[in-house]
């Protein structure tokens, strides 16, 4: 036995206080439950708050032509179908309410001029969608969240990092998790977990993503019998800054784009224009003048191709850089300050419309956006794969485990379209929350195994009672992102991959027997070496599957098939733990899509 450790008992536990997992909590509670909210951070500083640009709903405000069919035909398109279809549906037919929803609980979105909420173009999108707050729209949502939560009676564990899921008999029935302040371990006992936990950017060296995406909810449910889904679909934001190097990979919001910014080589030429798909063809601008139209409104105006899908847009950028074109630091430029063409007073305008984005670059970087273009380039942004979830509820397939969010998989297919994100928190943080609710109504009895918890305190400790090695956990941690960054990066080949994968298995062992000093309290070494676990658990999963996937799609492109292979259109990769506890990867087929929803897109082409 470990010692001791505090036990609370809630009817739906919700691990993840961003939107997802505070729009679950809100849920829940409305349901009549009991509920807890754990977060490995405190309360209000979950990742979401990074998001800038903005919530894809389909309103009409701006462009009386956008419906849910049209922005279901987009995001399908966009996830190159590999998408759950049945989320599709739900998230384009739903995200407008849970915008209004929001509003009605205190959001302030930026306004048309006869008040209605104002929406911005974004990639991938056919008409103006995003409904925004500035560039500061993530901020707002867990504002509101937070503040219609405190009144639903939601009981919060703040810096707070589950170890591990306690299961009954296949089903979940718990977490069992440490006090990130003074190490103190706490079971948590409940009859439904929702996990609401995000991504797994830190495993890469260049990324977007705060330090608690470190894969947990993923490995967690991975290790708990749960089955991870298109795991080898990660996504490369085009723009992130990359210079100077203290703020490499922070994000550069897509509304620069959407405002009119557009992406530059060392040549000072829009290269963009040079690589349309074909499958946008027909919807993107081939001239500057036309691209600018769009961008102010014109109606019978196309997109210019900044704003085509992300992933097209980060091969670009790294192929500019290849060809030697790029920027003095290893990018590209993106200039939104060029409008001063067209608009006058561009200075205000920018700053109205952008205020982050040029506070952040004059802070970190200084330099004047409304004045000098930005050094850019692509960083690890979104992971696609992730929990494999029933479209309908957001179980997964443990019962009693719900996930929703960037932790869950199938909403986007091979690629994510920007905007997206934000509106699938409400949606399916909503559908999570309301689901678990029942499910623990229904199914309230289970039994607490006490030496699951036993073992992974005594799990947890191991690395106070190891003899130092050479190679700590910062160290170990940054070799894997190395490894990852180098061999399952941007541009993939087999050889490369596999050598990661190599990699990956190696410092299993590394970490297997790494080692911390110190006490328990506020201890940064202890809680990296326990991060480890979850980071080489979804790298092995990102890397399998991209070996297994020999074809260039979405976010997956490979060097050595860089073409899109019919064949890998019918399935999605499935990933679960084998009874040796070894990873096992198989091919799931894709359910046939609904013959009316089929009729949607065809109208949509």
């Amino acid at each position: 036995m470990t010692g001791t450790f505090e036990t609370v008992t809630h009817d739906v536990l919700v691990i993840g206080a961003g939107g997802a997992g505070l729009r679950a909590a809100i849920e829940a509670a409305a349901a009549g439950v009991k509920v807890g909210l754990l977060t490995k951070s405190l309360l209000g500083k979950a990742h979401t708050v990074m998001a800038e640009g903005g919530m894809a709903a389909a309103m009409a405000n701006v462009d009386d032509r956008d419906s849910w069919k049209v922005h279901f035909a987009d995001t399908m398109r966009g996830g190159q179908y590999l998408n759950n279809w049945r989320m599709a549906e739900h998230h384009a037919k739903e995200a407008p309410d849970r915008v209004k929803e929001l509003e009605a609980w205190g959001s302030l979105f930026d306004r048309t001029s006869d008040g209605r909420i104002l929406q911005r173009n974004f990639g991938g999108h056919r008409y103006p969608r995003l409904a925004h707050v500035g560039d500061r729209t993530g901020l707002e949502m867990i504002r509101t969240l937070q503040d219609h939560g405190v009144h639903q009676g939601i009981d919060v564990h703040m810096e707070c990092t589950v170890l591990t899921l306690l299961t009954d008999g296949g089903r979940v029935c718990g977490a069992f998790a440490y006090d990130r302040s003074n190490g103190a371990f706490r079971a948590f006992h409940a009859a439904a977990v929702v996990l609401a936990t995000g991504g797994i950017g830190r495993a890469y060296q260049i990324t977007s993503n705060s330090w608690e995406y470190t894969g947990d909810g993923q490995s967690l449910a991975y290790h708990a019998g749960a089955a991870l889904q298109d795991m080898e679909f990660v996504q490369f934001h085009p723009t992130g800054m990359i210079w100077p190097p203290s703020v490499k990979g922070i994000l550069v919001t897509e509304g620069v784009r959407g405002e009119g910014g557009v992406l530059r080589n060392s040549e000072g030429k829009r290269f963009m224009f040079d690589n349309i798909p074909d499958n946008y063809r027909s919807s993107t601008a081939d001239n500057e003048e036309e691209g600018w139209r769009y961008v102010t409104g014109d109606k019978n105006a196309k997109r210019p191709p900044e704003l085509l899908t992300r992933d097209h847009v980060a091969r670009m950028i790294n192929r500019e850089v290849k060809a030697g074109r790029g920027s003095p630091h290893g990018g590209v430029y993106l200039d939104i300050a060029w409008i001063k063409e067209k608009v006058s007073d561009s200075e205000t305008h920018i700053k109205r419309k952008l205020p982050s984005m040029y506070h952040q670059f004059m802070q970190l970087a200084g330099i004047d956006i409304t004045k000098e273009p930005m050094e850019i380039g692509p960083t690890t942004h979104y992971i696609m794969g992730g929990v494999r979830v029933d479209g309908d509820s957001q179980m997964t397939t443990v019962p009693g485990l719900f996930a929703c969010g960037e932790v869950a998989a199938g909403l986007h297919g091979a690629n994510r379209l920007g905007g997206n994100s934000l509106s699938d928190l409400l949606v399916f943080g909503k559908r999570a929350g309301e689901f678990a609710a029942k499910f623990a109504t229904q199914n309230p009895k289970y039994l607490v195994n006490a030496a699951q918890a036993d073992d992974a305190a005594r799990a947890a400790l191991a690395p106070f009672d190891r003899a130092t090695t050479a190679d700590g956990p910062y160290q170990v941690q940054e070799q894997l992102q190395a490894a990852m960054q180098s061999g399952v990066g941007i541009v993939r080949v087999q050889e490369d991959m596999e050598r990661s994968l190599a990699a990956v298995t190696a410092l299993k062992q590394k970490a297997a027997v790494v080692a911390t000093r110190g006490t328990r309290e506020y201890n940064p070494g202890w809680h990296t070496a326990l991060d480890l676990g979850h980071l080489l658990t979804v790298s092995e999963a990102i890397a399998r599957s991209a070996i297994a996937r020999k074809e260039s799609r979405g976010g997956h492109f490979r060097d050595d098939f860089p073409d899109k292979d019919p064949a890998f259109a019918t399935f999605n990769h499935v990933v679960t733990k084998g009874t040796d506890g070894e990873m096992q990867l198989k091919r799931e087929p894709i359910p046939a899509l609904r013959d009316d929803l089929a009729q949607i897109i065809e109208e949509n082409k």
